[in-house]
């Protein structure tokens, strides 16, 4: 393949466990080459693990300065991902978000900061296509019926509360009610949502269960290399799909 036609990605947030299986996935696409590695500490631990795949840093500005991304795939957490993002933007790095964290003012600045430099950003709360489905499905189902909840449930680990497809699924819905969410975290889970409808006499239940990370690949790839060809943001994976 060209050279030129190859999409340059650095990963944030590569030690993680989400870090872990899109660095593999990353890999085995012929179009895209990881050029840089974003980790909390680059120690020998670090460098021991992620080396094979490419150069580590612990410094999202010298990866930057040094390796020349084309697109910053964020994995990390609410601590960093705003950082990261606006960093990004300032050099012209095409973003592609999945950590959670950041506000509706940081997305409005995100977007004004892509057009200004006339690159594109994708800022995604889920990446998995089932998921993204059942918030389409939700959103038609709030129509018919006059009330609903939704209950959200991660592996122990994911530190923010209520999830960012919860939040989405509610705004996707459009009802004038509020609709409560409920958050559950235990260890075995992975990620999981349901959306339960009441009506007279019947309930609805629009479910989505990822079983491993792996579901979240094919939608995270797709956001890589759809982000080359925008000139602004684009707020939620449905954007890119229909």
């Amino acid at each position: 393949m060209d050279k030129a036609a190859v999409i340059r990605v650095a990963l944030a947030g590569a030690l993680g466990r989400m870090g872990q299986v899109a660095l593999e996935a990353l890999r085995r696409e012929d179009d895209i080459a990881i050029c840089g590695l974003l980790v909390r500490r680059a120690d020998e631990e670090a460098e021991r693990k992620l080396s094979a795949y490419g150069a580590v840093y612990d410094d999202p500005e010298r990866l930057m300065d040094t390796e020349e991304p084309d697109v910053w795939v964020d994995l990390t957490g609410p601590e960093a991902v705003v950082r990261h993002v606006d960093l990004a933007l300032s050099r012209g790095v095409r973003p592609v978000v999945g950590a959670t964290g950041y506000t509706d003012e940081d997305v409005t600045r995100w977007d004004e900061m892509a057009r200004q430099r006339q690159v594109g950003a994708a800022v995604c709360p889920n990446f998995a296509i089932g998921a993204l489905l059942m918030m389409r499905f939700a959103r038609e189902a709030a129509r018919f019926l006059p009330r609903a909840e939704i209950i959200e449930l991660h592996h122990d680990g994911k530190r923010d509360k209520p999830s960012g497809t919860s939040l989405r699924t509610k705004a996707m819905m459009e009802v004038e009610y509020d609709v409560p969410i409920h958050s559950v975290r235990l260890p075995g889970l992975v990620a999981h949502q349901e959306v339960i409808f009441g009506g007279a006499g019947e309930v609805l239940t629009i479910r989505h269960d990822s079983l491993s990370r792996e579901s979240f690949m094919p939608g995270l790839i797709l956001a890589v290399r759809r982000v080359m060809t925008l000139h602004a943001l684009v707020y939620g994976l449905d954007k890119l799909l229909w």
